[in-house]
């Protein structure tokens, strides 16, 4: 699944190139009711943790997208390029197009229902109104292990499987530990907030951006930095990783 650095990439991108410009939509695939929305400016595109959300003028209701495992957008420099059949949502200028396939949620999303979503996520590390206390507060108050709750997303939105694995790794905290007190949790925080930014400016999980293609102990047999066999278990349902010697139970 996408995490959080790359939808905050598409986002940005797309905001750029569609931003305050009046947009062509249509649902190639014909699941999607994009007639409301042909010919209406598009004002923002937002990133809210594993969420898009594409707000538009006259008061239409926002286009929720989550991508979920499979989703992913393609870009046309071309507008003219015929879209593949199985895209949801085509969103296009005079010369730009980015076509959505296989998306989990493709939805119209009034006001009410956009507050539900702010409300029910954590702060967003790559967000500039997150909130460092309160991501403290709210991973410190969870009742799990850190690496359970570090997937949360009420607890800190955007972070994935990957990113839990490295972050964890890079403050030497084991993904199994519980009761983390306010320091260690605003460590966590600021390097997920660094790390995902570079993550979202590089289009992939960077946990050492000496070696930017590289992992510390994801899907690793040995961790890169001593060389300890990366354990490995079942964690809020996800594999989990982590280095015995740099990050102790």
């Amino acid at each position: 699944m996408p995490e959080g650095h790359l939808i905050h990439r598409h986002a940005r991108e797309q905001h750029t190139a569609l931003s305050g410009r009046t947009v062509r939509a249509s649902s190639p695939q014909g699941r999607f009711e994009a007639g409301p929305y042909d010919g209406q400016a598009l004002t923002e595109v937002e990133a809210l943790g594993k969420h898009l959300l594409y707000h538009f003028e006259n008061g239409l209701p926002a286009i929720h997208v989550h991508l979920g495992m499979r989703g992913i957008y393609l870009r046309h420099d071309d507008p003219a390029t015929p879209p593949r059949p199985g895209t949801r949502l085509r969103l296009a200028a005079d010369d730009v197009a980015y076509d959505l396939i296989a998306p989990i949620r493709c939805e119209p999303m009034d006001a009410p229902a956009v507050a539900t979503l702010r409300d029910s996520l954590g702060p967003d590390p790559l967000r500039d109104d997150a909130s460092p206390s309160e991501a403290v507060r709210r991973l410190t108050a969870f009742r799990g292990p850190v690496g359970a709750g570090v997937l949360d997303q009420g607890v800190w939105a955007g972070i994935g499987n990957a990113w839990r694995a490295e972050l964890l790794f890079l403050v030497g905290v084991h993904p199994g530990t519980r009761n983390v007190d306010a320091a260690t949790a605003l460590r966590l925080w600021e390097a997920a907030a660094t790390y995902l930014a570079l993550g979202r400016d590089a289009g992939q999980v960077v946990s050492d951006p000496s070696a930017p293609d590289e992992r510390w102990v994801y899907k690793r047999e040995h961790c890169r930095r001593c060389g300890t066999p990366v354990e490995t278990w079942r964690l809020a349902s996800r594999t989990a990783y982590a280095c015995p010697h740099d990050q102790p139970p």
